[in-house]
């Protein structure tokens, strides 16, 4: 028996950066641990990224997780995967939120099953508004992408094009008025369409973590974990 646990918006734990937003999920279902708050920071970007990309997407998220960053992303191929694998790897907490059930027939994609047991292990967590046995479907998986922008302080779009998820999930983000980050590329590529586009539209240029730290007010305490400045 898989064990997927669920959670009201009325409950204590609920996230509480999530409960903000407008349209926040009355109910969230979940594996692993939930937590009520927690210095969050959304990586998204393309499932078709370049070497570049999964790249700067790895190291700019093992350096977050280092400092004690959380790690949401989309379980999704490409910047995803490795936004999640980085903080794995460094048996960091992350974060997945799935447009599908939490139930290992209905995760998507298929071959990141593995790394969803691995995000378990680390002790991270898999988020979901759909029940159990919910497959993944043409609107899901842009609903989801409200919850990934919601539950965090800041998103960072690594690679993207000028229309896909990762913009959708940049659009939450202003609506949330959550700070946004982009990372700049090759002015040839089109996976830097959509981020380049981010950066002229005011998107924070990113090419390092402390760019994020800075803007988010973030500050390294002595207990090992990152809060909001009281400065």
């Amino acid at each position: 028996m898989e064990d997927i646990k669920q959670i009201s918006i009325n409950d204590e734990n609920y996230p509480e950066l999530l409960k903000e937003i407008p349209d926040a999920p009355k109910i969230l279902y979940y594996k692993g641990e939930m937590k009520k708050a927690e210095p969050c920071l959304a990586i998204v970007g393309t499932r078709q990224c370049s070497s570049y990309g999964r790249q700067a997407a790895f190291d700019i998220s093992k350096a977050a997780a280092d400092l004690g960053i959380i790690i949401v992303s989309g379980l999704a191929p490409g910047i995803d995967t490795c936004a999640h694998t980085a903080a794995i790897k460094r048996n960091k907490r992350t974060i997945a939120v799935l447009g599908t059930g939490l139930d290992e027939q209905s995760i998507y994609p298929k071959e990141n099953i593995l790394l969803s047991q691995k995000i378990l292990r680390a002790g991270g967590c898999l988020i979901s508004e759909y029940p159990p046995g919910t497959r993944g479907a043409r609107y899901t998986f842009p609903r989801r992408n409200r919850i990934i922008a919601g539950m965090s302080y800041g998103v960072l779009v690594v690679e993207s094009k000028q229309v896909g998820g990762s913009m959708i999930t940049a659009s939450f983000a202003l609506t949330y008025k959550r700070k946004l980050f982009a990372m700049p590329g090759s002015i040839y590529a089109q996976n830097t369409k959509g981020t380049h586009h981010l950066i002229k539209s005011g998107a924070k240029l990113v090419d390092n973590i402390y760019d994020i730290l800075k803007e988010l007010n973030l500050s390294y305490l002595n207990s090992n974990i990152l809060t909001k400045s009281q400065k």
